[in-house]
């Protein structure tokens, strides 16, 4: 019989592409639209993406579902990013997106119809582990590999997944570049062959961050400090604003020909946020969030794909998405020591651990 795989249909060519190949591979497929919470004062785009995963299933000649994850997006993506953001951490909701919704909600799902996988367009690959030099008991099955496409790879999005996931996890374009998937999508004839790339926020696209916080939030003008702390502007709400952000406040105290300001210190008690023309500032912070360079870096809410990194063992990381990876060695569980400092350190963002191509996991900065 045909392994049966539901497949995330986003709207999007990626995930086209990916129910397209496992349809030409043989898989018994069947088109999945997620549907899930949305603020009733932006402007609503779910049905134009599902209209869109309806034509490509169409013409694929694969049955289709829309399937209610409402109530798993609402709780456990947005309610989460509204509490990150009021204890003045900056969460990453595409992570908590991708564990609670497309991992899990969907996964639950599928299973309970039947589904031997459930497949998504990520870019990025899960691979058997070599048996011959390792002990299934320390280190798990399945690892996790980077997408093949550097300026794709979505693996840092992905860090929370684990063997009770990956065995049942596709991801078809992870060994492909991008314009290799365009082509593919001209090739199956995929009615959306041309269409862009979505961005923004995980499922509801293009919202500015700060209007949709102050909807659920309430904020305070507060003042912008300079790194002597002085008063040098104002802003909307310290709660609203990341390290390494040059947006959103007003500065009143410059000259015509300053340079661009950058956060890096908020003091959430005070409602005050200190910013620099560089994020290269060695000062001493004594607010809440860290100094701007920092040595090493703590974690927690950690997940480790197949086995925890050992102690002393030196790994890349990175912070931020897209992100050039950056050397450290594991000093224990939860903190991670830096060949080099780095700067704009968010609490609240993910740090995720790579060793070569595998993605070993990761953990919340605090």
């Amino acid at each position: 019989m045909k392994k049966k795989v539901f497949v995330g249909l986003s709207g999007g060519v990626d995930s086209a592409v990916s129910a397209a190949l496992l349809l030409r591979d043989g898989y018994d497929v069947t088109g999945v639209y997620i549907k899930v919470w949305q603020p009733d004062w932006i402007e609503c785009n779910w049905k134009e993406e599902r209209r869109d995963a309806m034509r490509v299933a169409a013409h694929l000649g694969i049955p289709f579902v829309t399937l209610d994850l409402v109530k798993e997006y609402k709780q456990g993506v947005i309610d989460y990013m509204i509490k990150e953001y009021s204890l003045g951490r900056t969460p990453n909701p595409d992570v908590m997106c991708n564990r609670e919704v497309k991992f899990g909600g969907f996964w639950k799902w599928a299973k309970a119809h039947g589904a031997d996988f459930i497949a998504t367009g990520h870019y990025a690959r899960v691979l058997p582990v070599d048996t011959k030099n390792i002990n299934y008991k320390k280190v798990g099955y399945y690892s996790m590999l980077a997408g093949v496409d550097k300026n794709k790879d979505q693996s840092y999005f992905l860090w929370t997944l684990n063997q009770n996931d990956l065995p049942h996890v596709l991801f078809p374009v992870g060994h492909l570049l991008k314009p290799k998937v365009r082509k593919l999508a001209t090739k199956f004839g995929l009615p959306n062959s041309d269409k862009k790339d979505s961005q923004g926020l995980c499922f509801i696209g293009k919202v500015d961050v700060k209007e949709f916080l102050k909807h659920y939030v309430k904020t305070k003008k507060g003042s912008v400090l300079d790194e002597d702390g002085k008063v040098i502007g104002i802003h909307p709400g310290t709660l609203l604003f990341t390290i390494g952000e040059r947006h959103g406040f007003t500065i009143t105290s410059k000259g015509p020909n300053d340079k661009a300001y950058y956060v890096i210190d908020k003091d959430m008690k005070k409602n005050t946020i200190t910013v620099s023309r560089s994020l290269k500032s060695n000062r001493v912070n004594n607010g809440e969030v860290g100094s701007p360079k920092v040595a090493s870096i703590k974690i927690t809410r950690t997940n480790w794909v197949r086995s925890a990194p050992a102690i002393k063992e030196d790994v890349m990381i990175r912070i931020r998405y897209r992100q050039p990876l950056v050397k450290a060695t594991i000093k224990n569980i939860s903190t991670l020591l830096l060949e080099e400092k780095i700067d704009a350190v968010t609490p609240g963002q993910s740090l995720v651990v790579y060793k070569d191509e595998e993605c070993l996991g990761g953990g919340v900065i605090f």
